[in-house]
């Protein structure tokens, strides 16, 4: 990683572009970058003077990675955010999935804009103490695609790190995109230096998905990043049954809906199941889910949160799922494993102002 960037049509064993054997090792023969990189000026970074100068206000700084997509990165990474700022802490939620930009609406910033001041751009706030920066606030039209090769990417990542002017920051979240590609590659060796300390990993339960989480951990233990603690996202469907919809199906197939009429024969019949949450397992974890994964690859397991049809009404309308009672299932579940997460060693000043109610 200390060599520079790789570019995405490298050769396997790339050296990187900042190498003194750049261009000029075994590995660069026939790659389609090997003049330009024998012929580039060497040296570090200059970009990364100017991050690290930005970053030094920034005491914490967390990714969020996922090794495939669709698993609830950006929901958690943007419940993360609401309940750190909810403890008082001044918080910032960096959004780097330059192709699906989903946190401005999760967070109810949809139409937003970015405006500059003599300091740099300024982030998007839902509160005094939680800001924003995110591509989704610069594209004209939500519906816009942003095809870039991945220099163009890296490039707004390292903008976004030292032009974004967040102030005292306790904590930076980083959203990031699934996988662990050039995207991935860049904030790590733009924030290393800064004092990084450490990813969270979301997951669900499943097979197919656990393989790809796999490569993520291994991932961070090759480029030196510590990692936080995994989570189980959408570990099996739990809902108050007063909440379900009921039906019946009829000789044909047709679905009748009888939704009033179970309701009410358990008003009069046991109203006490009223109040039971209802659990059914949606992807199958017979294997063993996160938690054998990490006893596997020797690292923490944080806990599993469930697909709960509140959580995901909360991200769709842009709020926190721990200011009311109706994320029932899934508010409990998220808080424990925050609460973990700040048990850490390398959030403890944090998790000591926890406990003192700072």
């Amino acid at each position: 990683m200390e060599n520079g960037d790789v570019p995405e049509n490298a050769n396997e064993q790339c050296p990187g572009t900042l190498a003194e054997s750049a261009g000029k090792a075994d590995a660069c023969q026939g790659c389609p970058n090997q003049e330009a990189c024998a012929t580039a000026p060497k040296g570090p970074d200059p970009d990364l003077v100017a991050i690290a100068e930005r970053m030094a206000t920034v005491k914490h700084k967390i990714l969020v990675l996922s090794g495939k997509g669709g698993v609830g990165k950006s929901t958690f990474s943007a419940q993360l955010s609401f309940a750190l700022a909810a403890l008082d802490f001044q918080v910032g939620l960096l959004d780097i999935d330059i192709c699906g930009p989903s946190i401005p609406k999760m967070l109810g910033l949809e139409g937003q804009e970015i405006h500059q001041s003599n300091l740099g751009w300024s982030p998007v706030y839902v509160e005094s103490n939680l800001g924003v920066m995110s591509i989704g606030f610069m594209l004209p039209n939500p519906d816009e695609a942003v095809i870039w090769r991945g220099p163009r990417k890296n490039g707004l990542i390292k903008q976004f790190l030292k032009d974004v002017y967040w102030g005292e920051l306790d904590v930076l979240v980083v959203d990031a995109p699934p996988g662990t590609s050039d995207e991935h590659i860049s904030i790590v060796q733009c924030l290393q230096a800064t004092g990084l300390d450490g990813a969270i990993i979301v997951t669900t339960p499943q097979q197919v998905s656990l393989i790809d989480v796999r490569k993520e951990v291994s991932f961070c233990k090759k480029v030196g990043v510590p990692v936080l603690g995994v989570v189980e996202n959408m570990s099996g469907l739990a809902q108050p049954l007063s909440d379900f919809r009921f039906s019946k199906i009829t000789e044909t197939g047709e679905q009748n809906d009888v939704t009033e009429w179970a309701l009410q024969y358990m008003r009069d019949k046991a109203p006490e199941l009223l109040n039971l949450i209802a659990l059914s397992e949606v992807f199958d974890s017979s294997g063993g889910g996160a938690a054998k994964m990490c006893r596997e690859m020797e690292v923490p397991f944080l806990g599993k949160v469930p697909l709960d049809p509140q959580l995901c009404r909360a991200a769709e309308e842009g709020r926190s799922c721990f200011v009311d009672q109706r994320c029932t299932a899934s508010a409990p579940a998220l808080k424990s494993i925050i609460e973990k997460l700040l048990q850490n060693q390398a959030l403890s000043q944090m998790a000591v102002a926890v406990e003192n109610g700072a």
